[in-house]
């Protein structure tokens, strides 16, 4: 996917309303409910400027998770490698369980796993809140908790993967303790030689 040049004025209002719009109708009737007519409408513009701009649904939620990522991530400073990955893995479970984030965030999972432009961006989105939250790993390092050539972004999936097993691939809730254990297992591995 080519990066759009970002609009000005009028049509940065414009996509502004249509990206809210379209975070509103996913909330509430999911991806495959995501309708070009009824965000149109949602976001008080015409239906042809929906389409000639986004042209699909995965169009638009290819935006809204663009605009998603330039949105910062609050990551946990609790002074350990271990708070910080625990506090990470209840963010992103609070996240998933949340009745409005968790079913726009679940909507743009069952997009990226439908469409090759939605996929993309869901990749972007995923590899700039890693890249964010490798910052947890980098402090540890400063800190001499683990060794200089663990792979930071490395931890940091291995910290919420056991959480997208769970919501995605066996459909199970998942519980704090759950998503402490996946915490504590990746700061072990990064404490060891495998996370280098």
């Amino acid at each position: 996917m080519e990066p759009q040049r970002r609009p000005g004025g009028r049509s940065a209002r414009v996509r502004e309303a249509v990206l809210d719009a379209t975070t509103d109708e996913l909330a509430e009737r999911g991806y495959q409910g995501l309708s070009m007519d009824a965000v149109a409408q949602r976001a008080g513009v015409h239906k042809t400027t929906v389409y000639r701009r986004w042209r699909a649904p995965e169009g638009l939620v290819a935006d809204a998770l663009e605009r998603a990522s330039e949105q910062p991530w609050p990551i946990p400073d609790t002074g350990t490698l271990t708070g910080d990955l625990r506090g990470l893995t209840e963010l992103l479970r609070l996240g998933f369980t949340d009745p409005e984030s968790g079913s726009v965030a679940t909507a743009f999972i069952a997009a990226g796993m439908q469409h090759p432009e939605a996929a993309e961006a869901l990749r972007g989105f995923y590899a700039a809140r890693h890249g964010e939250a490798a910052v947890i790993v980098t402090r540890a390092i400063v800190r001499g908790e683990v060794d200089p050539l663990v792979d930071a972004t490395e931890i940091i999936r291995l910290a919420v993967a056991p959480l997208f097993h769970r919501l995605f691939i066996t459909h199970e809730p998942v519980t704090a303790e759950q998503a402490r254990r996946a915490a504590d297992v990746a700061a072990a591995l990064a404490r060891t030689t495998i996370g280098t």
